[in-house]
């Protein structure tokens, strides 16, 4: 290697142990789910530890992953009137901009990743005629696909926020800009 060439540095994950454990429960349903016939007759423990193992999943990564890694946070709420509220936090636009993009990238692909396979893993229940290991890929599956919703609609709610800061600060400017400048005539 030439000494005169300078290797830019290779940027580490900012938070290797919530991406363990983001990455961690959603491997552990999808293998326990798959190889979890090899070792079990009963139904009804694979079902009860694999929908166990994605509500933990959810859980991390609506409540903790989701908040350090990419700076969002959503729940649902019911109204007085009975009607369901989504709501959002986020952290504000500097400090999502200074987000590690490790993180951020891994929290994205494992979250449509582990989508994607337990789709797939209904696709071979259908095909199989499994309507009982269907239940099991459907819990998993909707538990996965809440959290694609959530963080999807929070980053949306995120980048409006941003972008009425940033209009309304523009325009106070101008309104004292103007205003200023009708003072000196």
């Amino acid at each position: 290697m030439d000494p005169n060439q300078i290797q830019a540095p290779v940027e580490n994950y900012a938070n290797p142990k919530t991406c363990l454990f983001h990455v961690l429960f959603k491997g552990a349903a999808l293998a326990f789910y798959i190889l979890s016939a090899l070792f079990f007759n009963s139904f009804v423990i694979i079902f009860v530890v694999t929908v166990l193992l994605a509500a933990l999943d959810f859980w991390v990564v609506k409540n903790v992953s989701g908040r350090i890694l990419v700076g969002l946070r959503w729940w649902n709420e019911i109204n007085d009137l009975g009607e369901s509220v989504w709501k959002f936090e986020s952290l504000d636009q500097e400090s999502l901009s200074r987000m590690n993009k490790k993180d951020s990238w891994l929290f994205w692909w494992t979250l449509y990743l582990a989508a994607a396979a337990w789709f797939i893993l209904g696709v071979f229940s259908l095909i199989r005629f499994q309507a009982d290991y269907l239940l099991v890929v459907g819990v998993c599956l909707s538990l996965n696909v809440a959290n694609i919703i959530g963080f999807t609609k929070c980053k949306k709610d995120a980048k409006k926020q941003f972008q009425q800061f940033a209009s309304q600060t523009i325009a106070s400017r101008f309104q004292s800009t103007v205003q200023s400048a009708f003072t000196l005539v």
